[in-house]
């Protein structure tokens, strides 16, 4: 029984005849009348909206912070630097008095054969020296250790550049989809969505087969 005919028959348009030939509509499948809407399971929806997750303000979070760190971690690398060219600059000045020492000493131990003394530190300046060099070797391998360090860091940068350009993408598509659906009329001058429409099988408050038998029914009596 299509809407049509039961609009009819409740305005009264049809004789009994008319009702007793009148064509019925085909029940559906058992199956297909005892279809349900799916359930629909929270945990697989996205997280609602909020200040910690909305994907760009997140995306603009770690770019800025990333940019603070690169900085702060530059500028400690520079300072390291600096004193490790002291080191240099001072250890300069170091071997110039061990090398003063060991040319005074060694004139001592050869005029003075006799005291010991002066060959033994003769010998300890010349190792003093030694560990002297080793000590700039060291600090000279760190300093070119840094650099590296620094070159590698220019990633981040890198990094930070394309993350700020899925950035524009996105909301240069934002912008795309608020005008791609925009329109003039507001929502609030819109009609309300129609709550029940032929044909909806998700509720139980649409007039069924069974209702309209038993209505029939009721005006044959």
């Amino acid at each position: 029984m299509t809407q049509e005919e039961l609009d009819a028959l409740m305005a009264g348009g049809f004789k009994d005849d008319d009702v007793a030939t009148m064509e019925e509509e085909p029940i559906a499948d058992e199956a297909e009348c005892n279809t349900t809407t799916p359930k629909i399971d929270e945990s697989e929806l996205p997280p609602r909206a909020t200040e910690n997750n909305k994907i760009v303000n997140q995306l603009d979070s770690v770019t800025k912070d990333s940019e603070i760190k690169a900085t702060e971690i530059f500028d400690r690398l520079d300072g390291i630097n600096e004193y490790l060219a002291n080191i240099d600059s001072d250890s300069t000045k170091i071997r110039d008095v061990l090398n003063s020492n060991i040319e005074l000493f060694e004139k001592l131990s050869s005029n003075y054969e006799s005291i010991e003394i002066f060959k033994k530190l003769h010998e300890n300046n010349k190792e003093a020296i030694k560990y002297l060099d080793d000590g700039v070797n060291q600090s000279q391998m760190s300093s070119d250790e840094i650099l590296m360090i620094m070159d590698t860091m220019q990633f981040q940068d890198i990094h930070r550049q394309k993350i700020e350009r899925v950035i524009n993408v996105m909301r240069s598509l934002l912008k795309y989809m608020n005008t791609l659906f925009g329109s003039e009329i507001e929502d609030g001058s819109r009609t309300s969505s129609a709550k029940y429409i032929e044909g909806d099988t998700d509720t139980m408050e649409l007039v069924t087969n069974e209702d309209i038998e038993a209505m029939l029914n009721s005006f044959s009596k």
